[in-house]
Protein backbone atom coordinates (compact mmCIF):
# COMPACT_ATOMS: atom_id res chain seq x y z
CA UNK A 1 0.00 0.00 0.00
CA UNK A 2 1.36 3.51 -1.20
CA UNK A 3 2.12 5.54 1.91
CA UNK A 4 0.06 8.57 2.37
CA UNK A 5 1.24 11.77 0.21
CA UNK A 6 2.64 14.96 2.25
CA UNK A 7 1.70 18.21 0.97
CA UNK A 8 3.05 21.03 2.54
CA UNK A 9 1.57 24.66 1.78
CA UNK A 10 3.43 27.52 1.72
CA UNK A 11 1.89 30.85 1.57
CA UNK A 12 0.19 33.82 3.68
CA UNK A 13 1.27 37.56 4.53
CA UNK A 14 2.87 39.60 7.16
CA UNK A 15 -0.65 40.71 8.30
CA UNK A 16 -2.35 39.07 10.64
CA UNK A 17 -5.38 38.29 8.91
CA UNK A 18 -3.81 37.05 6.03
CA UNK A 19 -6.80 35.86 3.72
CA UNK A 20 -4.28 34.68 1.70
CA UNK A 21 -3.38 32.07 4.60
CA UNK A 22 -6.79 31.18 5.16
CA UNK A 23 -7.41 30.36 1.69
CA UNK A 24 -4.55 27.91 1.97
CA UNK A 25 -6.09 26.47 4.53
CA UNK A 26 -9.06 25.54 2.87
CA UNK A 27 -7.01 24.06 0.40
CA UNK A 28 -4.89 22.23 2.87
CA UNK A 29 -8.27 21.15 4.11
CA UNK A 30 -9.19 19.52 0.44
CA UNK A 31 -5.88 17.88 0.55
CA UNK A 32 -5.90 16.32 3.58
CA UNK A 33 -9.89 15.32 3.39
CA UNK A 34 -8.63 12.90 0.03
CA UNK A 35 -5.58 11.47 2.82
CA UNK A 36 -2.59 13.57 2.88
CA UNK A 37 -0.42 14.68 5.49
CA UNK A 38 -0.45 18.36 5.59
CA UNK A 39 1.40 21.30 7.14
CA UNK A 40 1.40 24.27 6.41
CA UNK A 41 4.55 27.04 6.47
CA UNK A 42 2.83 30.57 7.07
CA UNK A 43 4.98 33.45 5.61
CA UNK A 44 4.14 35.59 9.08
CA UNK A 45 5.59 32.61 11.09
CA UNK A 46 8.91 32.38 9.09
CA UNK A 47 10.58 35.53 10.04
CA UNK A 48 13.32 34.90 7.04
CA UNK A 49 15.53 37.61 6.42
CA UNK A 50 15.87 39.12 2.68
CA UNK A 51 17.53 36.35 0.79
CA UNK A 52 21.11 37.23 -0.10
CA UNK A 53 24.02 34.95 -1.31
CA UNK A 54 26.47 37.17 0.80
CA UNK A 55 25.67 35.50 4.13
CA UNK A 56 25.42 32.50 5.82
CA UNK A 57 21.81 31.04 5.42
CA UNK A 58 20.11 31.51 8.54
CA UNK A 59 18.34 27.97 10.69
CA UNK A 60 14.64 29.11 8.97
CA UNK A 61 15.89 29.11 5.55
CA UNK A 62 17.12 25.38 6.29
CA UNK A 63 14.11 24.04 7.87
CA UNK A 64 12.15 25.59 5.11
CA UNK A 65 14.27 23.90 2.75
CA UNK A 66 14.15 20.48 4.25
CA UNK A 67 10.31 20.68 4.80
CA UNK A 68 9.67 21.71 0.77
CA UNK A 69 12.55 18.85 0.25
CA UNK A 70 10.93 15.94 1.74
CA UNK A 71 7.39 16.72 0.42
CA UNK A 72 5.25 15.45 -2.55
CA UNK A 73 3.51 18.31 -3.35
CA UNK A 74 3.28 21.91 -2.54
CA UNK A 75 0.42 24.55 -2.36
CA UNK A 76 0.85 28.16 -2.82
CA UNK A 77 -0.98 31.48 -1.67
CA UNK A 78 -0.17 34.91 -2.24
CA UNK A 79 -1.89 37.64 -2.01
CA UNK A 80 -1.63 40.15 -5.01
CA UNK A 81 0.65 42.94 -4.52
CA UNK A 82 1.25 45.28 -7.43
CA UNK A 83 -0.20 42.85 -9.76
CA UNK A 84 2.06 40.13 -8.39
CA UNK A 85 3.53 38.20 -5.82
CA UNK A 86 4.02 39.39 -2.28
CA UNK A 87 7.83 40.18 -1.51
CA UNK A 88 7.86 38.40 1.32
CA UNK A 89 6.68 35.44 -0.10
CA UNK A 90 8.76 35.29 -3.13
CA UNK A 91 11.47 36.10 -0.17
CA UNK A 92 10.16 32.56 1.06
CA UNK A 93 11.19 31.06 -2.41
CA UNK A 94 14.15 32.37 -3.40
CA UNK A 95 15.77 30.61 -0.17
CA UNK A 96 15.12 26.97 -1.86
CA UNK A 97 18.28 27.83 -3.35
CA UNK A 98 19.61 25.74 -1.03
CA UNK A 99 18.23 22.97 -2.88
CA UNK A 100 19.67 23.54 -6.37
CA UNK A 101 22.42 21.15 -5.11
CA UNK A 102 20.00 18.10 -4.12
CA UNK A 103 19.50 14.86 -6.55
CA UNK A 104 16.64 15.43 -7.60
CA UNK A 105 17.40 19.56 -7.19
CA UNK A 106 14.83 22.23 -6.63
CA UNK A 107 11.14 21.38 -6.53
CA UNK A 108 11.52 18.39 -8.99
CA UNK A 109 8.76 16.40 -9.86
CA UNK A 110 6.36 18.02 -7.27
CA UNK A 111 2.99 19.04 -8.02
CA UNK A 112 1.95 22.82 -7.07
CA UNK A 113 -1.31 24.33 -6.76
CA UNK A 114 -1.46 28.17 -7.15
CA UNK A 115 -3.83 30.34 -5.16
CA UNK A 116 -4.21 33.88 -5.13
CA UNK A 117 -5.70 36.35 -3.29
CA UNK A 118 -6.52 39.92 -4.53
CA UNK A 119 -8.75 43.47 -3.48
CA UNK A 120 -9.88 43.82 -7.22
CA UNK A 121 -9.67 41.36 -10.45
CA UNK A 122 -5.85 41.27 -11.06
CA UNK A 123 -5.26 37.88 -9.31
CA UNK A 124 -4.88 36.08 -12.40
CA UNK A 125 -1.42 37.65 -12.94
CA UNK A 126 -0.18 36.86 -9.54
CA UNK A 127 -1.06 33.02 -10.41
CA UNK A 128 1.02 33.51 -13.77
CA UNK A 129 3.77 35.05 -11.57
CA UNK A 130 3.85 31.94 -9.51
CA UNK A 131 3.52 29.74 -12.21
CA UNK A 132 7.02 31.15 -13.68
CA UNK A 133 8.70 30.52 -10.23
CA UNK A 134 7.69 26.96 -10.47
CA UNK A 135 8.95 26.26 -13.65
CA UNK A 136 12.04 27.78 -12.89
CA UNK A 137 12.45 25.83 -9.80
CA UNK A 138 11.60 22.60 -11.80
CA UNK A 139 7.84 22.10 -10.46
CA UNK A 140 4.49 20.86 -12.04
CA UNK A 141 1.64 23.72 -11.63
CA UNK A 142 -1.32 22.05 -11.89
CA UNK A 143 -3.85 23.41 -14.44
CA UNK A 144 -6.37 24.23 -11.89
CA UNK A 145 -5.73 27.66 -10.61
CA UNK A 146 -7.71 29.61 -7.74
CA UNK A 147 -7.37 33.17 -8.06
CA UNK A 148 -9.61 34.67 -5.74
CA UNK A 149 -10.62 38.47 -6.89
CA UNK A 150 -12.32 41.19 -4.95
CA UNK A 151 -11.45 39.35 -1.52
CA UNK A 152 -13.58 41.94 0.74
CA UNK A 153 -16.43 40.02 -0.26
CA UNK A 154 -15.24 36.60 0.05
CA UNK A 155 -13.04 36.93 3.48
CA UNK A 156 -14.37 39.05 6.61
CA UNK A 157 -12.53 41.68 7.93
CA UNK A 158 -10.76 39.67 10.42
CA UNK A 159 -9.53 37.13 7.23
CA UNK A 160 -11.79 34.39 7.74
CA UNK A 161 -13.66 33.20 4.49
CA UNK A 162 -17.20 33.57 4.14
CA UNK A 163 -17.93 32.65 0.63
CA UNK A 164 -18.46 28.45 0.73
CA UNK A 165 -18.32 28.38 -3.02
CA UNK A 166 -15.10 29.52 -3.24
CA UNK A 167 -14.25 27.27 -0.18
CA UNK A 168 -15.10 24.36 -2.13
CA UNK A 169 -13.37 25.25 -4.96
CA UNK A 170 -10.23 25.71 -3.23
CA UNK A 171 -10.61 22.29 -1.26
CA UNK A 172 -10.99 21.12 -4.50
CA UNK A 173 -7.57 22.47 -5.86
CA UNK A 174 -6.19 20.72 -2.90
CA UNK A 175 -7.62 17.52 -3.96
CA UNK A 176 -6.60 18.22 -7.38
CA UNK A 177 -2.90 18.68 -5.93
CA UNK A 178 -3.12 15.24 -3.46
CA UNK A 179 -4.06 13.50 -6.93
CA UNK A 180 -1.56 14.61 -8.96
CA UNK A 181 0.72 13.85 -6.14
CA UNK A 182 -0.45 10.13 -6.21
CA UNK A 183 0.36 10.06 -9.92
CA UNK A 184 4.02 11.01 -9.68
CA UNK A 185 4.44 8.51 -6.64
CA UNK A 186 3.27 5.61 -8.86
CA UNK A 187 4.01 6.63 -12.36
CA UNK A 188 7.06 9.19 -12.12
CA UNK A 189 4.79 11.75 -13.96
CA UNK A 190 1.38 13.43 -14.09
CA UNK A 191 -0.41 13.86 -17.51
CA UNK A 192 -4.04 15.08 -15.92
CA UNK A 193 -5.89 12.56 -18.31
CA UNK A 194 -9.61 11.39 -17.33
CA UNK A 195 -9.71 13.85 -14.52
CA UNK A 196 -11.70 16.43 -16.33
CA UNK A 197 -9.03 19.12 -16.50
CA UNK A 198 -7.84 18.07 -19.57
CA UNK A 199 -9.10 16.00 -22.50
CA UNK A 200 -7.90 12.25 -22.60
CA UNK A 201 -5.49 11.26 -24.82
CA UNK A 202 -6.40 8.31 -27.38
CA UNK A 203 -3.89 5.57 -27.20
CA UNK A 204 -2.22 4.33 -30.66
Amino acid sequence: MARPVRVVGLGGSLRAASTSRTALQAALDGAAEKGADVQLISIRDLDLPMYTAEHAPPEAAHRLAETVYACDAMVWSSPTYQGSVSGSFKNALDWLILLAERTPPYLSNKPIGLISTAGGVQGLQTVNAMDFIARSLRGWSVPLVMPVPQSWQTFDPDGRLTDEAIAGQLRALGAEVTRAARQFQADGTCDYAGNGLAPARSRP
